[in-house]
């Protein structure tokens, strides 16, 4: 392992885009760190440390900037734009033919689809980043509860935060730009892997939180149990159901094509962690309308108000808990069949002379391909919604924050962009040797 990681370095273009990659890095969390315009950023930090934070989709959000959102910097949105950019894309194939048809063409195809997402994450920053200002001009960023935390901006007015706006979608765009940056001149996905960093960034304040909770002791079973739960993610993230399918010979003028034997493989989380950010972004909703519905001074709330601030908004209560692994087992099987057609699928095999043994060609393969599909998803949406559940499970039992490392969409990301990165590093190292990081 350690000879593999000599040989890293010692390859000359591998070492040149490592560092171009690192570099990219430590520009992101400096921009994380640096402040939006008319941010009081001393008040920030005080509201930091008196325990200000959010919940629901904002504590997300928070998440994926690597704490960035809470500290109001210029990349407080961070990558959640583009995230949700390109799943709004993703998901548009289906219902508008003009997009499947892109994606259907190839290199070409797919360079206007990404045209396309650059464009609409520009369109949700500018929407976010109004939000995002409006909730804080209004002091309910860091909860009501906090008196420090109303007046965090040094001006309220229309043209300072129209200022702060631009800063903010500016901020997002810079993000995506050093992200396809790093894609190309350095290792690795670009936005995976800043996801993973802003991730990895809020490991040791989760960590140090339960520590000044519940002590050493507790410390450390958490940090084993973690240890165990990164295990078993690795194991089924790299699950795969192999189909196998044969291809028929073929004679084409003198030329015999085909008579090869090759497989479909099927992972077991086929929809990563979409679900799990769709079943947060939805129970956010009833606690924002909510927010928007607080009497007055003197009134009482109404019942239906009372009803989501004490079930629906922390997160710690087992209804919220019952609706978020529903919401996420759905989502995924949702996902799945808007992403998977064995129909196409089959239509295609069928096109090549390809097989499943002992299937018919056509409508048969479509079927055993659902069937097989039906039975994995059912799986992996429950390992989904199982995982979704271990940072509010921490939340109430051993007193972790939101961004609880060890479990839903964090780990998922974590582990899976962990494994492609050392992956593609393999990759190019066996282009030059033949022993790679991997053995």
């Amino acid at each position: 392992m350690f000879s593999a990681i000599q040989r890293v370095f010692r390859t000359p273009d591998l070492r040149r885009k490592i560092g171009f990659s690192l570099a990219i890095i430590v520009l992101y969390r400096l921009g994380a760190h640096i402040p939006t315009p008319f941010v009081s950023f001393p008040k920030v930090q005080e509201c930091l440390r008196q325990g200000g934070g959010t919940e629901g989709l904002l504590s997300m959000v928070n998440l994926f900037s690597g704490g960035a959102l809470l500290q109001l910097s210029i990349f407080a949105l961070g990558v959640m734009p583009y995230i949700t950019a390109a799943i709004i894309v993703q998901l548009l194939r289906v219902v508008i033919p003009h997009f499947e048809t892109l994606y259907q063409e190839g290199q070409s195809g797919q360079a206007k689809l990404t045209q396309y997402t650059r464009y609409l994450t520009i369109a949700l920053a500018l929407l976010q980043s109004t939000t995002l200002v409006t909730v804080a001009s209004s002091g309910q960023l860091f909860g009501s509860s906090i008196q420090a935390c109303q007046q965090v901006l040094t001006n309220d007015a229309w043209w300072a935060q129209m200022l702060m706006v631009l800063a903010l979608t500016a901020g997002t765009g810079l993000i995506m730009w050093m992200a396809e940056l790093m894609t190309e001149k350095g290792v690795g996905n670009g936005m995976s892997i800043l996801i993973f960093i802003s991730i990895v960034a809020t490991f040791p304040a989760a960590m140090w939180t339960i520590k000044q909770a519940r002590g050493w002791d507790v410390f450390f079973l958490v940090i084993l149990v973690g240890l165990v739960i990164i295990t078993l993610i690795v194991f089924v993230e790299q699950s795969v159901r192999r189909i196998p399918v044969q291809y028929a010979k073929r004679i084409v003028g003198r030329r015999t094509y085909g008579g090869t034997s090759t497989y479909i493989p099927i992972k077991m989380n086929m929809a990563n962690v979409i679900p799990v950010i769709f079943a947060s972004s939805l129970l956010y909703i009833p606690a924002l309308i909510a927010q928007f519905n607080q009497p007055a001074a003197g009134e009482q709330p109404a019942p239906w108000v009372v009803w989501i601030n004490n079930y629906l908004v922390k997160g710690d209560h087992p209804i919220y808990w019952l609706l978020y692994f529903l919401l996420t087992v759905g989502f995924t099987f949702f996902y799945v069949a808007i992403t998977f057609n064995p129909v196409e699928i089959s239509d295609n095999m069928k096109k090549y002379g390809g097989f499943i043994p002992g299937i018919r060609a056509g409508r048969p393969t479509a079927e055993y391909l659902d069937y097989v599909i039906s039975r994995i998803t059912t799986v992996g949406a429950l390992y989904l919604g199982l995982v979704a559940l271990i940072p509010l499970v921490a939340l109430s039992t051993v007193a972790a924050n939101q961004n609880f490392p060890f479990g839903g969409a964090s780990i998922i990301i974590m582990v899976g962009v962990g494994l492609e990165t050392v992956k593609q590093i393999d990759a190019q190292l066996q282009q030059r040797h033949y022993e790679g990081l991997l053995r």
